[in-house]
């Protein structure tokens, strides 16, 4: 094995220690499963894992990753709905989050499953799909992007709440600021996507940079929508937070220092400008356009 093998190694055993670390402090004043002693976000932790895991293991024999997008669907999915059963009686705030979650995994899941079957690759995996410890940390990062990003919604989940008829007006303004916080995320990922989609269907558009719609107002209109989903999301299971619980709003962190510093902002620019950097209408294009949060009042700079 060379160096890139051995770091492989250490990340797969550093990201296990750190998301079960995690497990552990959001754990602490929630609920079992069942008579045991083991805690619902706990399991959904090992759950997660195990399914990427799992799933690995053929798609290292096959060298594909035509399922990786779905399989972190399917992980999102079942570990959302055993948390939900597991925690017995749920209040309409665990329901509501619930469907939220699951409306957002079925429709980036199909999306980007669509979008690799047309591809024929993610280029990402181009390489490393070839090596067992590298490919495999790709998974492990899945089962840790799944139980992070997922912390808010599970912490509330696994907590012993109240009905919904005696929350107090702090619940409610919670929960009211929330959906409508999630509702823009979920509009700004999904429309950004359909723009782009559509975009990229026209012929006279190929070797083009998309730009119009929201993607005059942010270059990552879609990023920015997946990241205030789950502020939406964390809004909503805040009431239910105390103590070590308050870790579940690591999620919307998580979700923004992945979108911007590790798999999505950083490779989209980097491809970006070395395919467009020094054309005209291009730099204008960064010049005038945020590259995360929107800016509503954009006017493109001559």
């Amino acid at each position: 094995m060379d160096k890139n093998d051995w770091k492989a190694i250490i990340a797969n055993i550093v990201v296990v220690i750190i998301a079960m670390g995690l497990a552990i402090a959001i754990s602490i004043g929630g609920l079992k499963v069942g008579g045991s002693n083991l805690p619902i976000y706990a399991l959904a932790v090992i759950v997660a894992f195990a399914i990427n895991w799992i799933a690995f293991i053929p798609s290292f024999i096959y060298k594909t990753e035509k399922y990786y997008d779905l399989v972190g669907s399917v992980t999102y999915t079942t570990v959302i709905i055993l948390s939900f059963v597991l925690g017995g009686y749920q209040s309409p705030r665990n329901l509501l989050m619930l469907i939220l979650v699951l409306i957002w995994t079925f429709r980036l899941g199909i999306f980007l499953f669509r979008r690799i079957l047309k591809a024929g690759e993610d280029k990402r995996f181009r390489e490393i799909k070839k090596n067992f410890w590298r490919f495999l940390r790709a998974w492990s990062l899945q089962g840790v992007w799944v139980s992070f990003t997922l912390a808010a919604a599970l912490v509330a989940i696994s907590s012993d709440n109240e009905g919904f008829l005696e929350y107090n007006v702090y619940d409610w303004i919670m929960l009211i600021l929330g959906l409508l916080v999630w509702m823009i995320g979920f509009t700004f990922e999904a429309v950004g996507d359909r723009q782009k989609k559509k975009f990229k269907s026209i012929p006279e558009n190929q070797g083009k940079f998309i730009r119009g719609g929201l993607w005059d107002l942010s270059r990552h209109p879609n990023y920015f929508g997946e990241f205030t989903l789950w502020v939406g999301i964390a809004l909503i299971s805040l009431p239910t937070m105390q103590g070590w619980r308050f870790f579940g709003l690591i999620s919307p962190v998580f979700v923004y220092l992945l979108l911007n510093y590790v798999s999505g902002v950083p490779l989209n620019e980097d491809y970006a400008d070395k395919k467009w950097g020094g054309q005209n209408d291009y730099e204008n294009y960064k010049k005038s356009t945020p590259v995360f949060f929107p800016k509503l009042s954009h006017r493109e700079k001559k």
